[in-house]
């Protein structure tokens, strides 16, 4: 039988050419159906991309510039993570969309339609109970809601989770990894079958208040508020939560998100900045109408633990936990003084993943959350432990 196991590693080496080296001389395995990786927008990307093609010739490789790491080594900064699945246990296939910034449903559909019939033409029997989909896209492209939508329409019932690419908070240019090479303006989309039990899941730690916040001017197109309440957006956020408006900064925001409900359930809509003008940017869709509220933070920590011991109680001990992980809980993590926390917990439960700037869940974009797709060990390597569907 194969080997069925799906090898993790972290590399915290600053140079690119020493990190891939030790990156794939930790994952490098027989027969590698596909390779995982999530990398620091500080890495030369010229020499990563070159010794990522030298080094993993010949084997499907995908990626993305980060907010941050997640690994054995933990929380980090400046790291390259990721994993090596094993072809005994699954089949990938994978392609690229480019040119977000001219996406349209119908090419998101005929794409997404494509990448379908070559995973059915290679495991005829790929279904949603033993296939999953993984989009990895460019966190400065502001086309994730119509992606993550366009395209779980096209999957059917076969979920979608993902994360939006990285650049360690400059907000310049953020990049995926396909093809042997990385592209902005671009997504990357990754389809799985495999005989492992897995779960999908999604997790966040806030609840809202009865304090109601209303967009009475925007830009949607830029995902820019200018008036909340009929006031200066900034001026009045900052009143609401009771900080001065030039104290505004990320970590206020991490602390003080808002919500909007949506059928019944409450999403984050982080703030990324607050601008000269009084405005605020955010990370996710907004629009003239909508009504926030602010929301206020449970333990993190507990809420983690619980998300591992439901993911436990489903599959099993996970052999990878794929993560994407809001740069907004990052910073909250860190601070609480809960990385080294935190990190410990990730490590417990084998979780590969990153910062990002946003999160996608069933066809759905959302902020400060974790999303992820955890993946049990082979039922027959676990005894008594039934096959999962």
């Amino acid at each position: 039988m194969s080997d069925q196991r799906i090898r993790r590693a972290q590399t915290c080496a600053t140079g690119a050419r020493q990190a891939v080296h030790e990156f794939h001389a930790a994952v490098s395995q027989p027969d590698m159906a596909l390779v995982v990786f999530f990398c620091s927008s500080e890495y030369d990307l010229g020499v990563l991309t070159e010794e990522m093609s030298r080094l993993f010739a010949g084997v499907h490789v995908v990626g993305c510039t980060t907010a941050g790491e997640i690994g054995p080594a933990g929380y980090r900064q400046h790291s390259l993570s990721g994993a090596s699945f094993p072809a005994g246990s699954c089949v990938v296939v994978s392609g690229l969309l480019d040119r977000l910034r001219q996406f349209d449903i119908g090419r998101g559909h005929d794409f997404t339609q494509n990448l379908l019939q070559q995973l059915e033409s290679r495991a005829p029997d790929a279904s949603p109970d033993n296939s999953f989909a993984l989009m990895l896209i460019d966190g400065l492209s502001v086309r994730e809601e119509l992606v993550a939508h366009a395209l779980q329409y096209a999957l059917g019932k076969i979920t979608l989770i993902g994360g939006s690419a990285g650049d360690d908070l400059k907000f310049t240019q953020t990049s995926v990894y396909s093809d042997g090479r990385f592209h902005s303006d671009s997504a990357v989309l990754i389809l799985v079958r495999t005989t492992l039990p897995f779960s999908v899941f999604k997790t966040q730690h806030f609840v809202s208040t009865d304090e109601r916040l209303v967009v009475t001017e925007a830009d949607a197109s830029g995902r820019i508020v200018k008036e909340i309440n009929g006031l200066p957006a900034a001026a009045e956020y900052a009143r609401l939560v009771g900080v001065a408006v030039h104290d505004l900064n990320p970590m206020c925001f991490a602390a003080s998100p808002v919500v909007v409900m949506i059928d019944g359930t409450d999403y984050v809509r982080s703030i990324q900045k607050a601008n000269a003008d009084g405005s605020l940017t955010f990370f996710c869709a907004i629009e003239e109408g909508l009504v926030f509220r602010v929301a206020h933070g449970v333990d993190l920590l507990d809420n983690l633990e619980q998300t591992f011991g439901k993911i436990r109680a489903e599959i099993g001990p996970p052999q990878l936990v794929l993560g994407c992980d809001c740069i907004l809980r990052n910073l909250e993590i860190s601070q609480s003084n809960l990385k080294d926390c935190v990190g410990e917990l990730f490590r417990r439960n084998n979780t590969i993943g990153f910062s990002c700037y946003g999160e996608q869940f069933k066809g759905m974009h959302v902020n400060q959350t974790l999303t992820g797709i955890a993946i049990g060990a082979a039922p027959e390597a676990v005894p008594g432990q039934p096959r999962g569907e």
